[in-house]
Formats: structure tokens, C-alpha cells, sequence
């Protein structure tokens, strides 16, 4: 699995290109119009110290305080969505916000790192065409297996100008994932979190 992180997601969602994709999916007009409308009209000013500055109007970003910004984005992704997502390559793909994981399942490890080369060159065309940047020095490499013996464990992923390398152990959202499949380390982390909540509680009812 090959796990992605962008750069400030929402910041960067650029409005003439979200209304494009979305007539792409033939999204009804009357809901493009209103899209537009609650897209429009957006301006910034910048404070610092004593000193304001103008408005300036912004044709980026949506609000992340709105319920409708995390269904725009996803009408955002969804070319990123059909670029990673593919039966035939045997790839499977999720996106949560700003964390881009794909995963592939097949038996052979120099297969799967080709084709997360691929997919990963298809994702940097799609964030040159959509303005959204990946943290490259956040990218994660992770194979899953219970029986190693069969499998070489430190084939990684090649890239044209760096290199992905490989994790025993990575973070989706709240979950820790072992390459053993197993959860040990989660339950071990999950504890630890337990413990530092505990004293806290510990601490708010001695003065109270």
C-alpha cells in the first residue's frame, strides 16, 4: 500500500475547476448555478499588528466551516478517484481529505511496486492539472503479508526524482497498520492514549 498526504486540501481547490469536473459528471444545472452562487463573492484581508489590508478577492479554497465543502471536494477528487481506482490493475483506492491511500493486492511484489509507480506518476498529473500538492517527504510505503517466506519484504518504490521507502508500520487516519496484519502496535498505542486521558480525568476531578 502506498499512502499519500497533500498539501492544505481544501485551500487549494481551485473554483473554475470544480465547476468543470462537476459538469463533467452531469451535475444538474440548477445545482452548478448554486454552486457558483456559493462559491462566488470571496475575499480575504490580511492583519497584522495595527495594519489591514484591502479585500482581494480569491478564486480558491472553499470553507471548511460548511457541510457542503467535504461533498465539493469529493466531486474534486473524482478524477484522482478514477485514475487510482482500477479492477484489471487490481488496485484499490481511498482518499480522506488529505490522506491518499492505494492499495494493490497481488502475489507479486516487483509487479505491485511497477504498478504504484504508475499509479503515482497518474496522481502527479492529476495535482498539476487541479493545483493540489503532495508532501512528498510524507510519502509511505507498507506491503502486508503473514507469511514472509514467500515474498521479498524490501522490494520499494522507484521514482523518477525520489524515493519511497518502506515502513513496517503506518498511520491511516487513527488507525496504526502493521505489515504483520496483526494490532498489537494499535492496542499498544490506543492504551497509551487511555492512560494519558485517565490522568488527565484524574487531574480535573482532584480540583473540582
Amino acid at each position: 500500500m502506498l499512502s499519500l498526504n497533500k498539501k492544505s486540501a481544501f485551500d487549494n481547490v481551485v473554483h473554475s475547476r470544480l465547476l468543470h469536473d462537476m459538469k463533467k459528471r452531469r451535475v444538474f444545472r440548477l445545482l452548478l448555478k448554486f454552486v457558483k452562487n456559493f462559491l462566488r463573492n470571496q475575499c480575504i484581508m490580511i492583519t497584522i499588528d495595527d495594519y489591514t489590508t484591502m479585500k482581494c478577492s480569491v478564486n480558491v479554497d472553499i470553507s471548511q466551516n460548511s457541510l457542503l465543502s467535504s461533498i465539493l471536494y469529493l466531486f474534486y477528487n473524482m478524477n484522482l478517484l478514477k485514475a487510482c481506482d482500477n479492477i484489471k490493475l487490481r488496485t484499490s483506492f481511498t482518499d480522506f481529505i488529505n490522506n491518499v491511500n492505494i492499495l494493490i493486492y497481488k502475489k507479486f511484489m516487483k509487479c505491485n511496486c511497477r504498478v504504484l509507480s504508475e499509479i503515482y506518476d497518474r496522481c502527479e498529473q492529476w495535482s498539476k492539472t487541479h493545483d493540489i500538492k503532495f508532501l512528498k517527504t510524507e510519502h509511505e510505503l507498507i506491503h502486508f503479508t503473514r507469511i514472509f517466506k514467500w515474498f521479498n519484504m524490501n522490494i520499494d518504490v522507484k521514482l523518477i526524482k525520489h524515493q519511497i521507502n518502506l515502513k513496517s508500520n503506518i498511520r491511516v487516519l487513527r488507525v496504526q497498520l502493521n505489515f504483520k496484519l496483526k494490532w498489537a502496535i494499535h492496542m499498544h498505542h490506543v492504551e497509551a492514549k487511555l492512560v494519558i486521558k485517565q490522568k488527565i480525568m484524574q487531574t480535573i476531578i482532584k480540583f473540582t
